[in-house]
C-alpha cells in the first residue's frame, strides 16, 4: 500500500498496540489542538474570533491551564469574556424596561396572564436566556475541530478498507475499539459503504469487537481471581492493568480523562 499524507495517521494508529486505534487518533488531535490554541492560533484573527465567540468546554479549559502558558490563556479568556459579557449585557438592556414593568405590576399581571393562558414576558426572557446559555455551554473550539477531523479520519478508514487489501489485514489485527468509536464505525459503515461491501465489513468488525470485548472481560475476571489466596502464585498474564484498559474499552481513552 502506497501511503498518502492523509492515510499515514490512520495506518500509524492501527499499527499501535492499543485498545482502540481511533482513541489514538483522537488523543493526537487533542494534543495538537491544545498546543495550537496557545501558540499559532494567538496570532490568527479568524481563530481568535472563533475562540472569543465559542470558548472551550470544561475539559479543554483544564488542559489549556495545565500547559502553564498562563499569559496566552489569560489573553484568550479576556477577549472571550468580553464578548460573552457584551452579549449578555446587550440582551439585558433590551429586556430591562420589560422586567421593570412586570416587577412593578407584580401579582396582578401574573393573574391576568394566567387567565389568558399566556406566559408573562419575564418567563419568555428566562427561556431565551436559557437557550443562549445552553448553546454557549455546548460550544468548544477544540471539540468542534477534533470532531471535524475525526469525521475525515472515519472517511479515510472506509476508503482504505475498500481499496487496500493490506489495510483489511491491518484492521483485523487490531484489538478492537472502545464502545464510543465502535458506534462511530457503525455509523460510518451506514454512510460510506454500499450493500456490496457492508455485509463483509460488519462481519469483520463484529467478529473483531466481540472477540476483543471477551478478551478484556476475561482479563478483568482473572484480575479479580488473583485476589484469591489459591491463585497468589499463578501468573498475572495480561491482567495487571486490566481494570484501566477495561474502562478505556467501555468509555474510550479520551473520556476517562473528563
Amino acid at each position: 500500500m502506497k501511503e498518502k499524507i492523509y492515510t499515514i495517521p490512520v495506518t500509524d494508529a492501527f499499527n499501535t498496540d492499543c485498545e482502540c486505534p481511533l482513541c489514538i487518533l483522537e488523543k493526537k488531535l487533542e494534543d495538537d489542538a491544545v498546543e495550537y490554541t496557545l501558540g499559532p492560533s494567538m496570532m490568527e484573527p479568524d481563530s481568535r474570533i472563533e475562540s472569543n465567540r465559542k470558548g472551550f468546554c470544561r475539559k479543554h479549559f483544564n488542559l489549556l491551564y495545565k500547559q502553564k502558558n498562563r499569559l496566552s490563556l489569560a489573553l484568550i479568556i479576556d477577549t472571550h469574556m468580553q464578548e460573552m459579557n457584551n452579549a449578555l449585557s446587550a440582551s439585558f438592556s433590551k429586556k430591562r424596561d420589560t422586567l421593570k414593568q412586570e416587577a412593578q405590576t407584580g401579582r396582578t399581571k401574573t393573574l391576568f396572564h394566567n387567565f389568558l393562558n399566556k406566559s408573562a414576558e419575564s418567563t419568555d426572557i428566562v427561556n431565551q436566556l436559557l437557550n443562549h446559555m445552553n448553546d454557549l455551554e455546548k460550544q468548544c473550539v477544540i471539540c468542534e475541530k477534533m470532531a471535524h477531523t475525526m469525521e475525515r479520519y472515519i472517511d479515510v478508514i472506509f476508503y482504505l478498507w475498500e481499496k487496500e487489501e493490506s489495510f483489511k489485514e491491518t484492521f483485523n489485527n487490531c484489538k478492537g475499539f472502545c464502545v464510543h468509536h465502535f458506534q462511530a464505525l457503525l455509523e460510518g459503515a451506514k454512510k460510506y459503504l454500499g450493500q456490496k461491501h457492508l455485509p463483509a465489513f460488519l462481519l469483520q468488525l463484529l467478529t473483531l469487537q466481540v472477540d476483543n470485548l471477551n478478551r478484556v472481560q476475561e482479563e478483568v475476571n482473572w484480575f479479580t481471581k488473583k485476589f484469591d489466596y489459591r491463585n497468589q502464585d499463578a501468573p498475572w498474564g495480561n491482567s495487571k492493568d486490566a481494570v484501566p484498559r477495561s474502562i478505556e474499552k467501555i468509555v474510550g481513552y479520551m473520556r476517562t480523562e473528563e
